[in-house]
């Protein structure tokens, strides 16, 4: 049976070690921070679900969903209100709502991107004109998602669409990112059909009866700390937690051995699921080529910013999941969610918990700031976004510093490379966000795949 190392006690880590105990493999995992968990973290304030980094995954991603299941959390799970889903954009001094029928930039629907005032009758135009854009045959070479919608919509929906979704979901400015490694879909869709809007049309048909059963967004009822302290529990007797830092990494023999606290760990097998900078990190002199491959890998920062309110203290109901801020229109939020819409059993009766995100590619800086200074600058937004002049019944604020992976153009081609280059340290596994896919799921998926890998299966 091998030894077995685990760098990193985030999601990735721990389903790690949950499939290797399956394969009746026990391991040890090293851990810097003071709980398990990684960015997953939930409080409870005044009988509301507080999640401090991602509070749900995608449905149609099924390996979080697989591991619920098997750690006997499937009674717990719940779906979000899609019923009640509609996104609003900031757009001059208005909330404007995102049309129905649009995914992601792809309109699917006429009448009702007609009637938008979110876009242009230029831009609309033009989007009418893409049904006609010729099949490339085959997929052209990675661009940025920027340069990609441009050529298929226009600027003023990079602007006002694919920027601030993007920003909400990756931190990330889209004229960096891949849309090979972001959004492959529309990469083939362009390839087969030309138009991405007659692309999502054609596919739409088939995947809609297997949608139709789905939520958008699933988590669990008392937040997803629930999975952490279930794998806790799963793992007790298969899992030794050493907390401390990875200081050095040396090959010893046909295994390895990490220093940790100035002492030396013997492992046969090594699986890094931490940032891939702090992979790189490790890596340096073992592997400079490999590490220096990590060490590019950009990331970006975030915060969340969760703050209760009465209920009463607005204006107007909070209709929808809440909005998007672009670039163009921003100050410091980027991002605010009404929690209790968004899911059931998360905000009692009589309160509203808005959940704001801030940071990200532009303004990292903000995560250096004092809570009073990040408070005050999120209420005065609130104010003038939504009318909530009442100051909150409770914050909270969460810093994810250098958190979210950055899959910029050329990933698919440096992660290919990685791997031919770590083919040559037999034994070394990784794990997370930094390859491919940033969801709780893909980090769910890359940890299973490294415990096979591991096991033989």
């Amino acid at each position: 049976m091998p030894r077995v190392t685990i760098i990193g006690g985030g999601i990735s880590g721990l389903s790690t070690a949950y499939y290797l105990a399956k394969a009746g493999i026990p391991s040890t995992l090293v851990e810097s921070r003071p709980r398990l968990g990684g960015v997953i973290q939930t409080e409870r304030v005044e009988g509301c679900v507080i999640e401090g980094g991602p509070d749900s995954f995608l449905s149609i991603k099924p390996a979080a969903m697989e591991l619920v299941r098997e750690l006997g959390l499937a009674d717990q799970v719940i779906g979000s209100n899609d019923h009640l889903r509609k996104t609003y954009v900031w757009k001059r001094g208005r909330l404007v709502p995102i049309p129905d029928g649009l995914q992601l930039m792809v309109p699917t629907k006429v009448l009702p991107m007609l009637g938008s005032r979110l876009l242009s009758w230029s831009t609309k135009l033009r989007m009418g004109m893409e049904l006609f854009h010729p099949p490339a045959g085959v997929p052209r070479g990675d661009r940025s998602v920027a340069e990609f919608v441009r050529a298929h919509y226009g600027q003023e929906a990079v602007d006002y669409l694919t920027e601030p979704l993007l920003s909400g979901i990756y931190g990330g400015d889209p004229n960096l990112l891949s849309i090979a490694s972001v959004l492959p879909r529309f990469v083939e869709m362009e390839a087969r059909y030309g138009s991405l809007t007659r692309g999502v049309l054609k596919e739409r048909k088939a995947a809609r009866a297997q949608a139709a059963k789905l939520p958008l967004f699933r988590t669990l009822k008392g937040g997803l700390a629930q999975l952490i302290e279930a794998l806790g529990k799963a793992l007790a007797s298969g899992l030794t937690v050493i907390s401390g830092s990875a200081e050095a990494l040396e090959r010893n023999g046909c295994g390895f051995r990490v220093r940790v606290k100035g002492d030396w760990l013997e492992t046969e097998r090594l699986v890094l699921a931490c940032p891939a900078h702090a992979a790189g990190g490790l890596l340096g002199t073992l592997a400079p080529d490999a590490a220096a491959l990590l060490a590019a890998v950009p990331y970006s920062s975030s915060m969340t910013v969760a703050l209760g309110f009465d209920q009463n203290a607005f204006p107007r109901p909070l209709h929808g999941f809440g909005f998007l801020v672009p670039k163009r229109e921003r100050r410091r939020l980027v991002a605010c969610t009404w929690v209790g819409t968004k899911f059931p059993f998360r905000v009692p009766d009589g309160l509203a918990v808005l959940r704001c995100f801030l940071g990200g590619a532009q303004d990292a800086g903000v995560l250096a700031e004092s809570d009073d200074a990040v408070v005050a600058a999120v209420t005065e937004e609130l104010r003038r976004i939504v009318g909530v002049a009442a100051p909150p019944r409770f914050t909270r604020i969460f810093r994810w510093p250098a958190s979210m992976a950055q899959y910029t153009v050329g990933h698919q081609d440096r992660m290919a490379e990685l791997q031919a280059r770590l083919a040559a340290l037999p034994g070394l596994h990784l794990a997370g966000n930094a390859y491919q896919g940033i969801g709780i799921p893909d980090c769910i998926r890359t940890g299973k795949q490294a415990a096979e890998a591991i096991a033989g299966v």
